[in-house]
């Protein structure tokens, strides 16, 4: 609403028609009205509050009755701009929102201010102390509910609760308890928001959120809030909790800190997946509607079907879910809870729409209906000429109209809760297939029927699917688990056993299975919660079971690491692929997020990047499995995602350095091997070398301390498991090397004393992480030493003496093909490459591009060094091994292995019968032949 617009006069006039309460004002000020017109064209900014209250504050405020008066001039100040506003459609709901949340904070924080100042004068009780020391303490004014989350409505109560850090007493004349000070300055606080004076009231304040609610003391202490959050805090209190924050502004940073961080987070934010919030918000929601019912309050838009707190418990499943795992979660706006999900992939993009949508529509509603009379309702009106009033104000020009577009809005809110909160359903089978594993049924008729219920899914050998499930359930595993625990995996079992039916060999899926509900019930600190995630989300067994029977590896992943089953519950494309740099700045976002722990971060970061990086494994894993990804496509995205966490490692290490010589680090890290090459598998070591280019006195110290920093948040093991293993034997001089060189010394000794066989690792080399500059060093001392003009029958002694000692330390005394290690294998290719490029890399210069085997022997071919039917046939050789070892790895084929995979030695994995690949070991000997001549 802008004054010079024409219209200005005419959208004012109307604002007003559709509030009682503004015509209430001006009808008993006409003055109001001019008042009105000047500031309609601008929302009531913090600071112009904050200017009106201190204007008159020598003058105004002497006492109580000042300042409650003051107050309450604010209040309705600001209620009628923000009606004008709201109603012209000149505010949105953010404005409307923060406005009213910024009223209440200043409202509360200045009478605070006045009332702490008037109680501790030294002539009365003087200032509460802590008992071990003099300094002062203050009261922490907490805010719940829609205040908390800064979503204040404008005819809304405030939910508060009064903590203080520590016992002790007052250091005045009258000397009293911290308790009872605390108490009494809430009480002042509380009538000089809620008393009805002549001027009306400002907020009406409801304690009741505060521990044993009415019947607790008006303020608690930080040990007596801790004590009853740890032994007797309901499941209710913590969804109450998601929106608390401090708002006294009197309050000290390590107070707030201590309060909000180590008392309140770990109540309201499990550090596992909490999969049991279903059930809790279940039996909440439950009470809300039975308290619908019994009221009828089926026009309530907040608490009846499809309203504003379903939306609400919405995202706070969500929160309590995962909010210790994921500190983005750990918001308070709803609107920003659900954009975060949809972000997260938590819930799909046309839900989120649904939900945005109505929440707005139906929030600015319950504006519409309390600026009517300034009432605190959410319900519609009864009469006729109220209704037609709203719908207008909601901009329909019939109250069907309006009311078919609410409708619209409630049903999609309802729909999205029915589907996120419905219970999961027993199949028809279920308690037929629940008598397997009764060990006396009551009935051999019910064991008959049992059994003949597996051979009607498909079962070839019912009695051994039986014997083994009876078996698990005997286990003394299974009787050692809490009885929440069996009672989940007596409610999971039917539907296992239905979905492996399906997945053969079904002995393989069924073990598998098996072994891995072991492992995710033996979770120390989650007891039965990823077997409340397949209880809550069926859909995910199918899912997850197929993996299972495809891979071993697969299974044992998730058995490692059994948070991972929360990834299937995201709401993807199927088959995605990783954008990395989306990804970069995701993790950078959640390592610095400003909510993440204020003690341990350090502990907390690393188990963060372990998750990240196992969640990125493992989507990887699923699309691999699923058949969506190339072999080749894998060990980039693979290697990628190594890169980026080597960037982000580095980051936090140097970081981390007490004594630092400079902001950035000029300092590199170097990838060899797999990761130098970007061939990288699922459970690769990272080959690495640490290199910088600092003439500072104190640089080798400091990149010392780095590099040791580094390779410890790579290789430590914690509760999240391990990020990488590092290999450092290929650093100059090997293990008895410097940890970190300069690229001066690296430089010399690949001229001077490097032998021939680092200089073929120096071909799969490459800058994985850190400054350019030293990057742009390390490739150009690479390049130089690549191209380097060498004796060919030399260099050809060196390599095949190299080779045999490789192979020497590999024997194979099977009958198998060993497709790494044995003649005509991987290593052979490698080797040819390898002296491709240093035997004619200083004629031809681009053989020293890192662009791996494959298109480096297609290059060879193309310059005229091999002949390309030779080259061709073992690229698609080499290609076909590698795809080969990587199924062998994952057990996805069993005919292709011709040794245990569950073997210890890491050479079974590598082996097969000799006649398989017979063609492709041929044509990568005839291509070593060509090359070496023997």
């Amino acid at each position: 609403m802008n004054a010079s617009d024409p219209t200005f006069s005419i959208r004012f006039e109307q604002a007003v028609s559709f509030s009682r309460y503004v015509q209430r004002i001006i009808n008993s000020d006409p003055s109001q009205k001019d008042i009105l017109l000047a500031g309609a064209s601008r929302p009531f900014q913090r600071t112009e509050m904050l200017d009106f209250l201190q204007r008159d504050t020598g003058i105004a405020v002497q006492d109580e009755a000042g300042l409650n008066g003051i107050l309450r001039k604010l209040r309705r100040l600001v209620i009628a701009r923000l009606a004008i506003r709201d109603i012209s459609g000149c505010a949105d709901l953010p404005e409307v929102m923060s406005t009213m949340t910024d009223l209440a904070e200043l409202s509360i924080n200045y009478a605070l201010q006045h009332h702490e100042q008037w109680l501790s004068v030294p002539e009365r009780f003087g200032t509460p102390k802590r008992k071990n020391s003099s300094r002062s303490q203050q009261l922490l004014v907490v805010a719940m509910g829609k205040l908390g989350g800064r979503e204040l409505n404008v005819s809304s109560d405030v939910d508060l609760i009064f903590v203080y850090p520590e016992d002790g007493e007052t250091d005045g004349k009258k000397s009293i308890s911290n308790h009872e000070f605390f108490a009494r300055l809430g009480r002042k606080l509380i009538a000089s928001l809620n008393d009805y004076t002549v001027d009306g009231y400002v907020f009406r304040v409801d304690m009741r959120l505060r521990p044993h609610g009415e019947c607790s003391p008006l303020a608690i202490s930080f040990d007596m809030l801790n004590e009853y959050l740890q032994t007797q805090g309901r499941e209710w209190e913590r969804h109450a909790w998601i929106k608390g924050r401090v708002i006294s502004e009197n309050t000290a940073a390590d107070d707030e800190s201590k309060l909000m961080e180590q008392i309140v987070k770990p109540f309201v934010f499990r550090k596992y997946l909490d999969f049991g919030a279903y059930a809790s918000m279940r039996s909440l929601h439950r009470q809300l509607r039975k308290e619908v019912e019994r009221r009828e309050m089926h026009d309530n838009i907040k608490l009846g079907p499809g309203g504003i707190r379903e939306i609400e418990f919405i995202t706070q499943v969500f929160q309590l879910i995962r909010g210790g795992h994921d500190v983005g979660l750990c918001i308070r706006p709803t609107l920003d809870v659900l954009q975060q999900l949809q972000r997260k992939q938590q819930l799909p993009v046309q839900t989120v729409t649904e939900l945005i949508d109505a929440y707005r529509f139906l929030r600015k509603l319950e504006h519409r209906l309390q600026f009517l009379d300034d009432q605190q309702t959410q319900t519609l009106p009864q009469n006729p000429e109220d209704r037609q009033l709203i719908a207008t104000a909601m901009g329909f020009a019939h109250y069907e109209d309006f009311l078919q577009q609410l409708d619209v809005h409630r049903m999609h809110v309802s729909r999205h809760f029915e589907l996120i909160f419905s219970a999961p359903k027993k199949s028809p089978a279920h308690d037929i297939l629940s008598q397997l594993w009764h060990p006396q049924p009551e009935n051999a008729a019910q064991k008959e029927a049992a059994t003949s219920q597996l051979s009607t899914l498909g079962f070839d050998e019912p009695t051994k699917i039986s014997e083994r499930v009876q078996q698990f359930h005997q286990s003394h595993f299974y009787q050692q688990l809490p009885e929440t625990s069996q009672q989940k995996i007596r409610m999971l079992m039917p539907a296992l056993i239905e979905t492996i039916a399906r997945l053969a060999p079904v002995e393989t899926t069924l073990e598998r299975m098996l072994k891995l509900l072991e492992a995710i019930s033996s979770q120390k600190s989650s007891p039965a919660s990823y077997l409340t995630l397949l209880l809550e989300h069926p859909d995910t067994l199918p899912r997850l079971a197929k993996l299972v029977s495809i891979s071993q590896w697969a299974s044992d992943y998730l058995s490692r690491h059994p948070i991972l089953l929360d990834e299937l519950l995201r709401h993807r494309e199927p088959n995605p692929l990783p954008d990395w740099e989306k990804l970069k700045n995701e993790l950078a976002g959640q390592l610095n997020h400003i909510n993440k722990p204020k003690s341990d971060v350090i502990g907390w970061q690393m188990d963060h990047l372990r998750h990240f990086q196992h969640a990125q494994v493992f989507r990887l894993l699923v699309t691999d499995l699923e058949g969506a990804l190339k072999l080749e496509t894998l060990s980039d995205h693979l290697t990628a995602l190594a890169d980026l966490v080597l960037e982000a490692v580095l980051t936090l290490a140097w970081d981390g350095l007490r004594k630092r010589h400079r902001d950035t680090p000029r300092f590199a890290v170097i990838g060899y091997g797999k990761l130098g090459g970007k061939e990288l598998g699922y459970a690769s070591d990272l080959d690495i070398v640490f290199l910088y280019e600092d003439d500072h006195p104190d640089a080798a110290e400091t990149y010392t301390k780095l590099a040791h920093s580094i390779n410890t948040w790579l290789n430590s093991q914690t509760s999240a498991g391990l990020l990488y293993a590092t290999d450092l034997r290929l650093r100059p001089n090997g293990n008895s090397g410097l940890w970190v060189h300069s690229i001066e010394a690296f430089s010399q000794y690949q001229h001077t004393q490097a032998w021939v066989w680092e200089h073929q690792a120096l071909t799969r080399a490459r800058c994985v992480a850190g400054e350019k500059n030293v990057a742009q060093a390390f490739e150009s001392t690479r390049k130089e030493i690549l191209c380097q003009r060498r004796g060919s029958q030399q260099l050809k002694q060196e390599i095949l003496s190299m080779r045999e000692k490789m192979r020497d330390a590999h024997p194979n005394q099977t009958d198998l093909f060993d497709i790494k290690h044995d003649r005509g294998g991987i290593i052979d290719v490698e080797f040819i490459v390898q002296f491709l490029v240093l035997n004619y890399a200083h004629q031809y210069p681009e053989l020293t591009g890192n662009i791996g085997n494959i298109a480096l022997l297609k290059l060879a071919a193309k310059l005229g060094l091999i002949s390309a039917g030779n080259a061709e046939k073992s690229r698609a050789a080499y290609r076909e091994f590698r795809r080969i070892q990587h199924r062998q790895r994952l057990n996805s084929d069993g005919s292709l292995t011709g040794a245990s995979a569950a073997g210890d030695a890491p050479q079974a994995l590598n082996r097969i019968e000799t006649a398989q690949l017979n063609d492709d070991r041929l044509a990568v000997t005839a291509l070593w032949n060509e090359v070496f001549g023997n």
